[in-house]
């Protein structure tokens, strides 16, 4: 079989790119690369900074969200007795309550999404602070164990590579 000039310049970039992808694995192994996991997500809802910042952020936003509860359900009221009494209103008198729920609905909505961007600011807020006091212990955890690497949200973690507990424990333990 002969080959031409452009074939075996695209075996020698295949097999480069073969290379390519192969050393670091084999160099990770040979240096004894300790790779650890941590689930973040499990570590936001199950410590005990975590639960402690549900209970703060539903304490700071438990009144606004009755108060938009209240309202919804005045307004859903009001639109239910126009429904009712709107055949016997003169036209004037129904376009009048018309226009004023209409109002009430936009400034309901525009007071939800004000709810919404001020709960998911205070959320990240907090998240921060779970996150800043985290990683100060996945370094102290990784510095223990003489670890390399630890990585968040892996496809598949065998049971012995998982740190998240042991996380959850530390940040337990903390004051």
């Amino acid at each position: 079989m002969k080959f031409s000039n452009s074939s075996k310049w695209i075996q020698v970039g295949l097999v480069a790119m073969a290379s390519a992808f192969i050393a670091p694995l084999a160099f990770a192994q040979d240096a004894g690369t300790r790779v650890a996991v941590v689930n973040s997500e499990k570590v936001f809802n199950e410590s005990n900074l975590a639960k402690a910042m549900q209970t703060r952020l539903q304490n700071e936003f438990t009144k606004r969200q009755d108060e938009l509860r209240k309202s919804a359900e005045k307004i859903k009221a009001a639109a239910e007795k126009l429904d009712r009494d709107g055949a016997v209103m003169s036209e004037a008198e129904r376009s009048r309550r018309q226009r004023e729920l209409a109002d009430q609905d936009r400034e309901l909505q525009r007071k939800q999404r004000e709810f919404t961007e001020d709960l998911n600011q205070r959320t990240f807020e907090e998240r921060a602070k779970i996150a800043e006091k985290a990683n100060l212990v996945l370094k102290q955890i990784a510095e223990q164990r003489k670890l390399d690497i630890i990585v968040q949200e892996a496809a598949y973690v065998n049971p012995k590579a998982d740190v998240t507990d042991d996380v959850i424990k530390a940040l337990n333990s903390q004051k």
